[in-house]
Formats: C-alpha cells, sequence, structure tokens
C-alpha cells in the first residue's frame, strides 16, 4: 500500500509540474501581447496628461496676465489718488484709496491662485517627464525582448536542422556524397571499358597484320629460338 501512495504521489507531483510549466508557458506567450497594450494605454494617458498640462499652462498665462494688468490698474488709481490729495480733495482721495485695496485684495487672491496653478503646471510637467521616461524604457526594453525572441527562434530553427539524428541538411549531405561516389566510380567503369576496347581493337588489328604476313610475329616459337641461337657462343 505504502509504495502504491509513493507512485500515486511522484505521479501527482509530475502531473503538477507539468502543468505549472504548460501555465508558465501560456503567460509568457501572452505577456508580449500583454505588455504591447499596456505600452498603448500609457500613451494614451501620456497624451492626456499632456493636454491637461497645455490646458494649465495656458491658464496659468492667462492669470500672469490678469496679474500684470491688476498692477497696472492699481498703479492707474494711485496716480488718481495722487492728484486728488494734491488737489485736497480728501474725499475723492478716499474713495479712490477704497478701490485701490479693492484692487489689490483681489491681487492678492489672483497671486495665490497664479502659486497655485504655478504648482500644478510644475508637478504636471514633473509627472509627464516621469512616465515619458517609463514609456521610452519600456519600449526599448520590449524592443530588445522581441529582437532577442526572433533570433533565438532563428538560431533554434537553425540548431534543429544541424543537430540530432534525423539531420535533413545532414542527410542531404550524406546523400550528395553518395551520388558523387556513384558517378565518379561509374565514370572509372565507362573510362575501364573504353580502354579495353581500344586494345581488343589494336590486338584485333595486329592479329590481321601478322596472319597477312605484314606484320613479323614476335612472339612466335621460331622468333624465341632464334633469338636464344644468338646468345649461343660463335
Amino acid at each position: 500500500m505504502a509504495k502504491h501512495n509513493g507512485i500515486w504521489s511522484k505521479l501527482l507531483t509530475s502531473v503538477r509540474a507539468g502543468a505549472q510549466e504548460l501555465g508558465e508557458a501560456w503567460a509568457d506567450s501572452q505577456a508580449l501581447r500583454i505588455l504591447d497594450q499596456e505600452i498603448r494605454d500609457c500613451d494614451v494617458e501620456l497624451r492626456q496628461s499632456r493636454e491637461s498640462l497645455a490646458h494649465l499652462m495656458a491658464r496659468h498665462t492667462l492669470a500672469e496676465r490678469a496679474l500684470a494688468e491688476r498692477a497696472d490698474k492699481i498703479d492707474e488709481y494711485e496716480g488718481y489718488a495722487l492728484k486728488a490729495l494734491e488737489s485736497d480733495e480728501q474725499g475723492l482721495a478716499l474713495e479712490v484709496a477704497d478701490k485701490i485695496a479693492a484692487l489689490e485684495t483681489a491681487r492678492g487672491q489672483e497671486q495665490a491662485h497664479l502659486g497655485q496653478l504655478a504648482a500644478s503646471v510644475a508637478e504636471l510637467r514633473k509627472s509627464v517627464a516621469m512616465a515619458e521616461g517609463n514609456i521610452r524604457r519600456l519600449k526599448q526594453q520590449l524592443d530588445t525582448v522581441k529582437a532577442t525572441e526572433s533570433m533565438q527562434r532563428a538560431q533554434a530553427a537553425v540548431a534543429q536542422r544541424y543537430a540530432g539524428p534525423q539531420n535533413r541538411l545532414q542527410t542531404a549531405v550524406d546523400s550528395l556524397a553518395r551520388i558523387k561516389l556513384k558517378q565518379a566510380e561509374r565514370g572509372a567503369r565507362i573510362e575501364a571499358a573504353a580502354e579495353l576496347a581500344r586494345h581488343e581493337e589494336g590486338g584485333a588489328l595486329e592479329r590481321k597484320l601478322r596472319d597477312a604476313g605484314i606484320m613479323p610475329d614476335g612472339a612466335g616459337a621460331e622468333a624465341v629460338l632464334a633469338r636464344l641461337r644468338q646468345k649461343l657462343p660463335g
């Protein structure tokens, strides 16, 4: 029973490991697609942030202009108040002073608003710059991963072609070598046959000449005896 339990435990462990590998493979296959979509979403958000930044910068510019106009208006009414005092128009001078006080109060509020806008612009500008940097790095990393993935797939394809007992390219090379060897053997046989044919033709012609008495039969018995007699002492 314990033995069966051990086998069952190993089987379950193997199944879990296989399922985990399949899950990881599926997750890896989806990673690039998910990252592509994330980058597109970040690009959309970044574009919206840039639009918001442009809107804030425009409001800040308008607030600066309004503040400058308020300051000019205060200077203008201060001039009126001085002239009223010079003319000893105390009541009029007091009215102008009330106007100046109201303008200064409004200027203070506008300055506070301008400061808030400036802080918002600076903060949003920083956020946009950070988002741009992050997206740029993500795109660079994604490009690197895609390039590496493409290169490794090409390398794997090449390795698969050149490696293993079922190497189709090596099989083709071996077949080519065998074909060349067979062609060389066939050529040698053809050349040998041609040489034999030439010898046979030459032998047949010599026999015809000897039979006709035109070519002496140097291999006959009489020729051998004649050659031997020449070696005898005088």
